[in-house]
C-alpha cells in the first residue's frame, strides 16, 4: 500500500492552532486538504488572508480548502479530527451522518473521555461504525510544525500496514512519522502525559527548583508506565515518541497548556484563573485517568495528587506535602 496514492486526499477536522498545523504538514508532504472549522468566520478569515487565525505567522497554501460544511470532506481519503478529546463523541456522530464509513480516522487527540472512560480510538469505534481508528500523537508544539521546525510523532494503528501508509502520505522533510501497531499505547502516552505536564508546572509555579521537577517527571514516568502495562500498552511505545518523548517536552515547557495550567496553580491562582479561558485536556483526564488506574489496582499517587488540586479539594502545597510524606520504598 502506497501513501501517497492512496491517500491523496486529506481532511483535517478543527481548525484551531493544531488543527491549522496538521493541515499545513499534510499539504507539505504533498497532499490535497480540506480544512474543516465549526466557525463560518474562521473559514472567511482562512479564505480571505490565507492564514489560520490561531496559528500565527504560517500561510496556508493553495493546496488547503477550508469549509465550515462536514459534506465537503466527502472526497477525503483520510481524516483526522483535531478536536479536543471531551468533544470528539459529537464530533464522529456528526460526521457518521454526514459521511460514508470505511475510511482511516486519526485521532490528534491527547485524552480520555470522562462520561466513559474510553481512549479516542474507542470513542471513535464507537460514535462512527465503520471507521477506522487510529491515533497521532507526540512531541510537537502547533507553533512548530507551522514554523517548518523538525518534529517526530507516532501514527498508530491496529493494522500496521495501514499505519505504515498512512505516516508515508502525511510525513514531509520537517514533521518525520513514525509508525506503530500499538495504538493504545500511543494514546495513553499522549493521554497520561498532559497530567504530568500539570505536576511538573506546579512545582515550578512554587519554586520547588529543577532537582524536584527531575525527580516529579521520572516518578510520574514510572505511573505512566505502570498504568500503560496493565492496560496492554507496548513497553517500547511508552518509550518512544509519543510517551517519553512527549512527557520531556510537555514538563520542560510553557508553551505546553498542561504546563502553564500547573505553573498558575502553583503561583497561587484558582482553577478558573489558571485555565484562562482555555482547554487543559490534563484536567479532563486527570480524574479518569486516576479512576481507571483505581479500577486495576494501579498506583498513580502523582496523577491522584493532580485530580484532586483540579477538583479544588486539596490545595497545591497539600498535595505536594502529601507525596513528600509518602513512605520510602524500593525505586523498582
Amino acid at each position: 500500500m502506497s501513501g501517497a496514492s492512496v491517500f491523496s486526499s486529506i481532511g483535517v477536522v478543527g481548525a484551531g492552532a493544531y488543527g491549522a498545523a496538521l493541515a499545513l504538514a499534510a499539504a507539505r508532504a504533498g497532499r490535497k486538504v480540506t480544512l474543516w472549522a465549526r466557525d463560518p468566520q474562521t473559514v472567511e478569515a482562512i479564505q480571505r488572508t490565507g492564514r489560520a487565525p490561531r496559528l500565527a505567522g504560517a500561510d496556508l497554501p493553495d493546496s488547503v480548502t477550508a469549509t465550515a460544511s462536514l459534506a465537503d470532506l466527502a472526497g477525503a481519503r483520510a481524516l483526522v479530527l483535531a478536536v479536543p478529546t471531551q468533544a470528539l463523541r459529537q464530533v464522529c456522530e456528526a460526521l457518521a451522518l454526514a459521511l460514508a464509513p470505511g475510511r482511516p480516522v486519526i485521532s490528534a487527540a491527547k485524552g480520555i473521555e470522562q462520561a466513559s472512560g474510553l481512549f479516542t480510538t474507542d470513542v471513535i469505534a464507537d460514535a462512527w461504525p465503520g471507521a477506522v481508528p487510529a491515533i497521532l500523537s507526540g512531541p510537537s508544539f502547533a507553533a512548530d510544525i507551522g514554523l517548518g521546525l523538525p518534529t517526530a510523532v507516532t501514527l498508530a494503528a491496529r493494522d500496521a500496514v495501514l499505519a505504515r501508509a498512512l505516516a508515508q502520505a502525511l510525513s514531509s522533510a520537517a514533521f518525520r512519522i513514525y509508525h506503530s501497531a500499538d495504538p493504545r499505547g500511543v494514546e495513553i502516552g499522549g493521554a497520561a502525559k498532559n497530567v504530568l505536564a500539570i505536576a511538573a508546572g506546579v512545582s515550578v509555579g512554587l519554586g520547588l527548583g529543577e532537582s524536584a521537577r527531575a525527580a516529579l517527571v521520572a516518578r510520574g514516568f514510572a505511573e505512566l508506565r505502570r498504568f500503560g502495562e496493565v492496560y496492554g500498552a507496548q513497553g517500547e511505545t511508552l518509550m518512544g515518541l509519543s510517551g517519553l518523548g512527549d512527557v520531556v517536552l510537555s514538563c520542560a515547557s510553557p508553551q505546553s497548556r498542561n504546563f502553564a495550567f500547573g505553573q498558575a496553580l502553583g503561583e497561587g491562582r484558582s482553577v478558573a484563573e489558571a485555565g484562562g479561558g482555555r482547554l487543559v485536556e490534563g484536567a479532563f483526564t486527570a480524574p479518569a485517568l486516576v479512576g481507571m488506574a483505581q479500577a486495576r489496582g494501579v498506583d498513580m499517587p502523582i496523577a491522584a495528587a493532580v485530580a484532586e488540586i483540579v477538583a479544588g479539594r486539596i490545595g497545591v502545597a497539600e498535595a505536594v506535602a502529601g507525596l513528600l510524606a509518602r513512605p520510602i520504598r524500593s525505586e523498582s
